[in-house]
């Protein structure tokens, strides 16, 4: 169990002296794995919720620790892409599996670390860094009429790495209006300078796909049309004082239907689809400066979020194209942190000074406190206390249709967390166990007070979260020896509880959390080449949702608690490797959101081939 170096800090630090929980999903976990999508992988984690509404990664809502999808800030390689229109899209981007060397998800309040939008926690996708030229192909097929390819390639010269890769998926659904394509391409380019490294991306990610229900179950045939593009660039200098600049920039498109062009019968009032552009200007300069007393990282960043609508925002004087409508606003963020590293004790203190233009005319400030003291070689205690903040989405204050009403008095959310724990690491083990407590204030839900009510856009008075968390993987090879087929062995539980003032309320996505989620991950061998991986997860969900009998709401009921097998075989010959993939192997029926069922039984057939 290699030890690697995690951004749980403004200071990358090993995993050892990180104060805060990280969770790695690893490049050898990835290829194993049956998942299909980094949604799907960040299932397999049982401190992480996932509301899946199509799969394979056409839509997902990823939340933490009770909290909503518009809470976790998703980056790429360090590169904030949080979506500003709403966390429905933060994953619209230009990943395939095979482009990814780690996942590493900061849990809790990581506002100091990632910025405002850190609210319940972080997710940073790392992509490969090859280290010699090679190619890459994949093809898979399946069930449903599911297509999927990969293609990547890596040219590595003297003092320069360069890739580039492309993805595209399609089927035709496991219900009515639940089909899809999507295509992915990403570039990424490293260049060293004298020890110095310059660190330059750009990405496509499209998106069509039929959204049975996925926003209102009044309307089964939605459909939504997505383009996602970003670029970056990323510098860093060698020596004890570090200088790192990023520039940044991410546009979305999206084109919402209600109703499907080609549903017959529209009624009258339906006269015009949804279109949305959203635009992403970031630049952050942080200094770092390592000393006998640990590293002092400070600077400040620039983040500068837009939205051009027919239905978001504020009229617009003059019309461009389909869009009507627009809002602006920028946060400015100033940070600084000391990271004390000694011995026994890593000890970080540190605060962001939030600005947003939309929200104050004064600056916020938001501390945190981060320590660990290791009690024995193997083991470690650790214990942190944070405040974090969260801006409204733009679908949060102007979203409003036949059942929606958006509001655009919603105030910032503000949260005060406390967790603490042990950390466990060996040769053979690594695992953790938390408790953690939050205060949230002015948290935003989609909620309604009765069944015939539209859904309100709300700042809920007060919500606080308390819970337990445990995750433990064991390396099978070091506990039982080589002669036994098996590898890894990982296990996880969450508990989580919430008290709030108003329990009336009818909640879409806040109210209802995951009150237990379990998860267990195994790898083993079955014959010489041939491995075979089992994922289990079985979760109880608090709180209802109110069900549609004909498209016409009925009664509400509570979520039902459900238990998901996945399996996948994998025959390894040399730069070939054959796979089965099988999700929902025990065709579980389930509901991840109300009204909106999973797919049962899915399965899947590939190979891939390396040159080298």
């Amino acid at each position: 169990m290699e030890e690697l170096v995690v951004t749980a800090s403004r200071a990358e630090l090993p995993l050892s002296q990180a104060s805060k929980i990280v969770t790695l999903i690893t490049r050898t976990e990835i290829e194993r794995s049956p998942a299909q999508s980094v949604q799907e992988l960040l299932n397999t984690v049982a401190g992480i919720d996932v509301l899946q509404r199509g799969p394979h990664g056409v839509q997902s809502d990823i939340s933490m620790r009770g909290g909503s999808f518009d809470q976790v800030a998703i980056l790429l390689n360090g590169i904030n892409l949080t979506n500003p229109q709403t966390g429905h899209y933060s994953f619209d981007i230009p990943i395939n599996l095979s482009d990814i060397e780690r996942i590493e998800i900061v849990h809790g309040p990581a506002s100091l670390v990632y910025g405002a939008s850190a609210f319940a926690g972080g997710i940073n996708i790392i992509t490969r860094k090859d280290k010699e030229s090679n190619a890459y192909v994949n093809v898979e097929g399946g069930m449903h009429n599911s297509l999927s390819t990969e293609a990547r390639g890596a040219y590595k010269a003297s003092s320069s790495l360069h890739q580039l890769s492309a993805g595209y998926s399609q089927s035709d659904g496991y219900m009515d209006n639940s089909d899809y394509k999507q295509l992915n391409l990403l570039w990424q380019s490293r260049v060293n300078i004298d020890k110095n490294t310059l660190d330059l991306q750009a990405g496509y990610n499209s998106k069509e796909f039929g959204a049975n229900t996925f926003y209102s179950a009044s309307y089964p045939n939605q459909f939504d049309d997505t383009q996602s593009m970003f670029v970056s660039i990323k510098g860093e200098t060698n020596g004890k004082l570090k200088f790192i600049p990023q520039l940044y920039w991410n546009r979305h498109y999206d084109t919402f239907q209600l109703i499907r062009e080609g549903t017959p019968n529209v009624p009258d009032w339906y006269t015009h689809h949804n279109y949305h552009r959203t635009d992403v200007f970031g630049a952050n300069l942080t200094f770092q400066y390592a000393s006998q007393w640990g590293i002092t990282s400070f600077g400040g960043e620039f983040r500068n979020e837009g939205i051009m609508s027919n239905v978001l925002g504020k009229p617009m004087e003059t019309a461009i194209d389909n869009y009507t409508k627009s809002d602006n606003r920028t946060a400015i963020n100033y940070f600084a942190e000391q990271n004390f590293l000694f011995d026994k004790v890593t000890l970080s203190i540190g605060a962001l000074l939030n600005h947003n233009t939309a929200n104050t005319n004064q600056f916020d400030l938001y501390p945190a406190i981060n320590s660990s003291f290791r009690v024995h070689e193997n083991v470690s205690l650790y214990a942190s206390w944070n405040k974090a903040t969260r801006m409204p989405t733009f679908t949060d204050l102007y979203y409003t249709t036949q059942t929606h009403t958006g509001n655009s008095n919603l105030k910032s959310e503000q949260s005060e967390a406390l967790e603490a724990g042990v950390k466990l690491s060996n040769r053979a083990m690594i695992g953790n166990l938390t408790a953690f407590y939050m205060k949230g204030r002015n948290l935003i839900d989609w909620v309604k007070p009765s069944e015939e009510a539209l859904w309100e856009s709300r700042n809920h008075s007060k919500v606080n979260k308390r819970g337990v968390e445990t995750n433990l993987q064991f390396n099978l090879k070091t506990l039982l020896g080589n002669h036994l087929p098996f590898h890894s062995l990982s296990v996880g539980y969450l508990y989580l509880d919430q008290n709030r003032v108003d329990d009336e309320l009818i909640s879409n996505y806040t109210l209802n959390h995951l009150r237990h989620k379990f998860t267990a991950n195994l790898q083993h061998d079955i014959v010489r080449n041939l491995s075979m991986s089992w994922n289990f997860r079985w979760q109880e969900r608090t709180g209802s949702y109110l069900k549609y009998v004909d498209l016409k709401p009925g009664e509400i009921t509570a979520y039902e608690p459900f238990a998901l097998l996945d399996i996948k075989l994998n025959y390894q010959l040399r730069n070939i490797n054959l796979y089965a993939n099988i999700n929902n192997v025990l065709n579980t029926e389930y509901l991840d959101l109300g009204n909106l069922p999973q797919p049962g039984i899915w399965g899947m057939v590939g190979v891939n081939y390396t040159i080298r």
